[in-house]
């Protein structure tokens, strides 16, 4: 266990910074106002024979836990179901916010996330963990939950919440999930979960429609859900192992050696029973408010990481790649050439395809608010990247919600913080965030125009 335990024969109800939950007592820090408790376990180990099952429930504990430090990364280690809380001191049936962290389901932790600026806007932040990788969404026959354990994890995590959050002082009838990436994706995954049904009542999901997909060669796309058989199929293929007993044998570096086959949560399970895009399209998901948006420039990041200074020839040659030679012409006549860095409208057309076009899709599906993250100058979040012009990025909105890769904002940047807190707050506490459903709502320190993302083409 993460945390630590110290030895108490009564504690009572009322001690500074303890909190009662359902498997012990825990105590958290304050600071300024704000009671933080970390590495509070919501399950049990998912180790041994608990590896590649659904999650098992925590043991409880006598005593008082010692909340005041992150538990494992799922990154790193096996034993890493845990949660963080943050909440005002003294607070009291406030809304509740759960993060689900980003990092394509591989990488990541709900500790890399400081809640401070929501809860002192008054609510409760619940950040997790979940089973990344092969720990994660493995899959083989004839084993329950195949390449949906970190979906499962997210789902126990919630009916923690809904068993516990009100010690802490949230209101457990008023939860918004939300995500960014992988975790805006599982955000928008359990809206279509009939197993999440009731654990949350609100969804913001932050560059992670359900539709997200890359080009994969001659008018395909590649998108994130995979079905289990397919899973199955390739895990027993790749682990070399007969049966279930050979698999819990494995040892972790030899499971975390399977990670780049297995990072796509699987549908056709108890979790995930079908694929996000169909049961969207068809009805059928939870009817509750949803907020849903992107950054502007999505992409950039990725071109400026994944592709080398393109000139007019090296452009036109990654668009017949990814789509096809006859797309390719479609797309240069809606996104041509600017006589420089050829990345530059590489970036746009992918950032349209991959993500604000599927938004705009996810919106008209759930009558969700729209918003669009379009600071021009944002913090750059990830270390050693070349000279670009990379605008509003992928992520680059998470300093402006939460502590968060160390950056610090000043000026208007910092004002643009408070209004979009204000605005995640807002929609927590009343399913509304302050403009309507037919506006997407622009936030950036300069007035910026409504973008053209060229839909049209994309649902073509």
């Amino acid at each position: 266990m993460a945390a630590v335990l110290v030895a108490a024969t009564t504690v009572p109800a009322h001690a500074a910074g303890t909190v009662r939950t359902d498997t012990g007592f825990v105590s958290g820090t304050t600071v300024e106002a704000l009671l933080t408790f970390q590495g509070i376990p919501f399950a049990a180990p998912p180790t041994g024979e608990n590896r590649w099952r659904d999650p098992q429930p925590a043991k409880p504990w006598q005593g008082v836990l010692k909340a005041d430090r992150p538990g494992p990364r799922c990154e790193t280690g096996e034993d890493c179901l845990y949660l963080n809380v943050t909440a005002p001191v003294k607070a009291a049936n406030r809304p509740v916010l759960v993060w689900i962290h980003g990092g394509s389901f591989t990488s990541g932790a709900g500790s890399d996330y400081g809640a401070d600026k929501l809860a002192r806007n008054g609510s409760i932040v619940v950040t997790i963990n979940y089973r990344l990788g092969a720990f994660g969404y493995f899959g083989f026959p004839g084993l329950a939950g195949s390449g949906a354990f970190g979906l499962s994890d997210q789902q126990a995590a919630l009916g923690w919440v809904q068993r516990n959050v009100r010690q802490f002082g949230g209101d457990p009838h008023n939860v918004t999930l939300f995500g960014a990436s992988a975790g805006g994706l599982s955000a928008c995954a359990q809206l279509t979960s009939p197993k999440a049904r009731g654990l949350f009542h609100r969804a913001i999901i932050q560059s992670g429609p359900c539709q997200f997909g890359v080009p994969a060669g001659e008018n395909n796309v590649q998108h994130t859900w995979v079905k289990r058989e397919d899973v199955e199929r390739a895990g027993a293929q790749a682990s070399g192992c007969a049966d279930v007993v050979c698999l819990r044998r494995l040892t972790a570096e030899q499971v975390t050696a399977l990670t780049p086959q297995f990072s796509s949560p699987a549908y056709g399970t108890e979790a995930l029973p079908e694929n996000p895009i169909t049961a969207l399209r068809e009805g059928r998901f939870h009817k509750i408010p949803v907020l849903a948006g992107t950054a502007r420039d999505e992409f950039s990041v990725f071109a400026a990481m994944f592709y080398p200074p393109l000139d007019a020839a090296g452009y036109e040659q990654a668009l017949a790649d990814g789509f096809g030679a006859a797309k390719a012409q479609r797309i240069l006549a809606a996104y041509p050439p600017r006589g420089g860095d050829e990345r530059v409208p590489l970036s746009a057309a992918l950032s349209d395809m991959t993500s604000a076009c599927p938004t705009a899709e996810l919106r008209a599906q759930t009558r969700a608010f729209g918003y669009e993250f379009a600071e021009p100058e944002p913090p750059m979040i990830f270390p050693g990247m070349p000279d670009f012009p990379y605008g509003a990025y992928h992520g680059s909105e998470l300093p402006f919600l939460m502590r968060y890769a160390g950056v610090e904002l000043a000026g208007k940047q910092q004002e643009l913080s408070g209004e979009m807190v204000r605005a995640w707050t807002r929609f927590a506490r009343t399913g509304h965030p302050g403009w309507s459903r037919q506006d997407v709502r622009i936030f950036a320190t300069e007035q910026a125009a409504p973008a053209d993302h060229r839909c049209e083409l994309w649902s073509s």
